[in-house]
């Protein structure tokens, strides 16, 4: 087995993947708590099962609209907690091959990742809603060892059916809420065995190889970090949302930039509609971020060291990331030819408009860094970030002080 550095090398490179939530929920657009939220009855919910139809080459949609977006990687719920399987599954008949689909979903996605060079994870949620002993578990001992046995099987045949995974991304382990209980470590050493290759998330309450924040972009010291961030109203479709409840490319490059900076990766997620199309929204939002990063990439992809010592602060028109000895500076206030960079404890060696190559003029006085002689107006006119790659002598970082002189 590969050590855990090695493992995630490709993960510390990617920064950028695709979540995707998608099941029975979709069908009535309404997020994927909507079965436990509106207490709907087992047999009304169940009967999505045989009306849900997904169309043929919705994985290819989506996978293709990953790679466009300049994403590396996607995560698809191959069981929230509804309980619903998106395989073909000897654990239970509740599930897309047996039911509505009439086809292994999980299949033509793996299919379609691997087509456009896409690494694939897999969410697996252990709370389980429709299993009988999805609840009772916590307090009858042999409802817990017949619930874990199900959800090993499952687990097991996600991780034996499919060939080479990339990610097996736990959830939620409720109501069984202790390592112990939920043996952990148990579906650990069984994932590992059968995946030596493959990263675990930390959401089976033991930590593995990278931390998981869920709606927040906080960095985790010295660990591999990555933040799932919504794009709309809930993980799952909705079709009750307006057109501005969708983040904008601005904002998600601003996450983006944010993760790099700190070491982290960015799992953005989007909700298929019940065919399994990309919502327009998602369109709209993800291709301008893709034409961005086509060419801006350097400032993003790559292994990134967060020095909390050693660090670069927000300007009033702009953020940073660096890679070695090399600072990228992304404007997305643009104010004119000419700004100064304040507090910079690094000699600048060249300037240039990272996306044209275009050189630019620059003095430096102590730790002041003037740019001039740039374009009177912003160059990127997709989504109007321009990215200055400063290339230094040494390790570039600031000191701003308390606006002392």
């Amino acid at each position: 087995m590969r050590s855990k550095e090695q493992r995630l090398e490709w993960f510390r490179d990617a920064r950028f993947g695709m979540f995707m939530h998608w099941g029975l929920y979709s069908l009535l657009g309404r997020g994927e708590w909507v079965l436990n939220r509106e207490k709907i009855p087992a047999a009304e919910y169940e009967a999505l099962a045989d009306q849900w139809k997904p169309k043929r080459g919705w994985a290819r949609e989506c996978a293709r609209l990953a790679k466009r977006a300049g994403m590396k990687y996607m995560v698809l719920t191959a069981k929230h907690a509804e309980g619903f399987l998106l395989w073909d599954s000897k654990m239970s008949p509740y599930n897309a091959a047996q039911r509505g689909p009439g086809r292994d979903l999980v299949a033509e996605y793996v299919d379609a990742c691997r087509a456009e060079g896409l690494r694939i994870g897999f969410y697996y949620c252990f709370m389980d809603w429709h299993h009988p002993d999805g609840e009772i578990c916590e307090h009858d001992e042999a409802a817990r060892k017949r619930f874990l046995d199900y959800s090993r099987g499952c687990v097991r045949e996600l991780m034996t059916n499919y060939g080479k995974i990339d990610i097996m991304w736990y959830d939620c382990p409720w109501p069984l809420m202790s390592p112990e209980r939920i043996e952990a470590d148990s579906f650990n050493r069984m994932v590992r065995r059968l995946q030596p290759h493959i990263l675990i998330n930390d959401r089976s309450l033991v930590p593995q190889d990278f931390a998981t924040t869920e709606m927040n972009m906080d960095p985790k010291d010295g660990q591999a970090w990555e933040a799932c961030m919504k794009t709309n109203a809930e993980w799952g479709y909705v079709d009750y949302g307006q057109p501005e409840d969708w983040l904008t490319s601005r904002k998600v490059l601003d996450m983006i930039r944010h993760a790099t900076l700190h070491g982290g990766n960015l799992l953005l997620n989007i909700g298929p509609t019940p065919e399994g199309s990309m919502p327009e929204g998602a369109y709209k939002m993800l291709l301008p971020i893709g034409k961005w990063l086509a060419k801006n990439g350097e400032a993003v992809y790559g292994r990134r060291v967060r020095d909390q010592k050693r660090y670069l602060d927000w300007t009033m028109i702009g953020h940073w990331t660096r890679q070695g000895n090399t600072a990228y500076y992304w404007i997305d206030r643009w104010i004119g030819s000419e700004t100064v960079i304040a507090g910079f404890l690094a000699k600048v060696k060249r300037a240039s408009i990272l996306a044209s190559g275009k050189p630019v003029k620059f003095k430096q006085v102590g730790d002041r860094v003037t740019l001039y002689g740039m374009p009177a107006a912003n160059p990127d006119k997709n989504v109007h970030i321009t990215v200055i790659k400063l290339e230094c002598a040494t390790y570039p970082h600031q000191e701003l002080g308390m606006g002392r002189a």
